[in-house]
């Protein structure tokens, strides 16, 4: 009996690389330490688990970078996608699941499927010498152990940067007397509502007094060691927003475009929005509110925005430190380690971010690992399909001095060869993404065929 392919690392991409490898026909042994060792974040022990928040973000595939790679996974086979498409919530433009009826669907298909065995163990370090094909998907939350190993070998120092997650409140402890339901500028959602949001306005005095108990509010300390540890641009703690001007909040995730208060039938200064975080419609998360904030000063300050001055929290922001390889350096094209070929990545870990990113990266590992066992051609997606872009970035396209996690966007694909000479914005995105659904159907048929020989 040969070798099953090993995949370390429970999340969001190591259970897509063992669902693509095992769907492929390859043995498949799935390692995941929750629960015989948990994490800062984590608190289940299901696979996939959803630390953050619980959007997938847009799955508009014509305008949106990020929903091109949703329907790009779809078609490929995607059991991440799978289940949540199978456990959506209302969100507006954007897909949001339920988040534990997502961990729940996930685990349960790995559990039941013939080629997968999941074992509940720590691999701490390096995987053994004699595995001869590994993916390592250990996520943002990689052991110190096995971090320390990978500089030992790579001769390299591991990135890293701190991520922040939103608070979530209790639906019936906010007062809609004062928020009400909108989504901006009336988008309809995947589910077809046109008022998936609950938003809690604020005038400008509310505003600056709102600012002014960020900035003044007492802070999560950094150990020694995190204090050089810079955040990601795309998660920012909202202080950390708020200290780089008055206004930063209000031009980012507190804009209030596209909303109107019934109330008043005007714009409001600033705008919280919360987005449904489970299919109850019981949970809501605060959208944009990463935070730093020590706990006691979460429930006194979030409290002075309107709606939510009696907000019951099911879960307070927190703080978590992330790691990621310096990808163009130590990958190859098909995201094996150079200073060991026998071991691959996936994930947050390779330098992507975000849920769908780190799944998509996941899906190729799991496809690429799967053709190397079988010995069928090993085919990279083109550079024009959303899945090729994040991969070429990785692995090479961007510039391994200043290599920063980057989230899937329009700008990662190559430009259209020939279009007429006013296209632009919108129309550009469309046939660029009609393109790459184009050529993406070429690549799976191609590999399909391959795998058939």
């Amino acid at each position: 009996m040969t070798e099953p392919i090993h995949i370390v690392g429970g999340g969001l991409a190591g259970s897509e690389a063992a669902w693509q490898a095992a769907q492929a026909g390859c043995r498949i042994a799935l390692h995941e330490m929750r629960p015989v060792r948990g994490t800062e974040a984590h608190q289940t022990d299901g696979l996939a688990e959803l630390v953050c928040s619980n959007s997938f973000r847009s799955d508009d595939w014509e305008n949106n970078a990020v929903g091109l790679l949703h329907e790009e996974m779809r078609r490929a086979g995607s059991l991440i996608l799978r289940a949540g498409d199978a456990n959506k919530v209302p969100a507006g433009g954007a897909l949001a699941v339920d988040r534990h009826g997502f961990s729940a669907t996930v685990t349960r298909a790995l559990e039941e499927h013939p080629n997968i065995e999941i074992r509940r163990e720590e691999i701490s370090g390096l995987p053994p010498e004699d595995w001869d094909s590994v993916v390592v998907a250990t996520g943002p939350l990689t052991s110190p152990a096995l971090a320390d190993a990978l500089c030992a070998l790579t001769g390299e120092e591991s990135l890293a940067f701190f991520d922040a997650i939103a608070p979530i409140v209790h639906r019936e402890s906010i007062d809609l007397g004062v928020a009400w339901f909108q989504s901006r500028y009336d988008k309809k959602g995947p589910g077809g509502g046109d008022a998936d949001y609950i938003n809690c306005p604020m005038d400008e005095a509310q505003y600056r007094a709102f600012i002014g108990a960020l900035l003044s509010g007492e802070k999560t300390d950094f150990k020694e060691w995190e204090k050089s540890t810079p955040y990601f641009e795309g998660c920012l703690p909202i202080e950390v927003m708020a200290a780089r001007g008055e206004d930063t909040l209000r031009f980012g995730p507190m804009k209030p475009v596209g909303l109107s208060d019934p109330r008043t039938g005007r714009r409001p200064y600033a705008v919280v929005q919360l987005r449904q975080d489970n299919a109850l419609a019981t949970l809501w998360n605060m959208v944009g509110f990463q935070t730093k904030l020590k706990h006691g000063e979460q429930t006194r300050i979030f409290p002075m925005i309107p709606g939510l001055a009696h907000a019951q929290f099911a879960r307070l922001g927190g703080l978590h430190r992330n790691t990621f390889l310096n990808s163009p350096k130590l990958l190859d094209a098909t995201l094996r380690l150079r200073a060991r070929p026998s071991l691959r990545f996936a994930g947050q870990i390779t330098g992507v971010e975000g849920y769908v990113e780190s799944a998509a990266i996941g899906l190729l590992a799991g496809r690429f690992a799967a053709a190397e066992r079988l010995r069928a051609e090993l085919s990279r997606p083109p550079a024009t399909t959303a899945f090729g872009a994040l991969l070429a970035h990785i692995t090479g396209g961007a510039d391994a001095k200043t290599f920063q996690p980057m989230n899937m966007n329009f700008g990662l694909l190559p430009p259209l060869e020939e279009t007429p000479r006013k296209t632009r914005g919108r129309d550009r995105k469309a046939l660029m993404a009609h393109r790459a659904l184009a050529d993406l159907d070429a690549w799976l048929g191609k590999t399909r065929a391959a795998a058939a020989e």
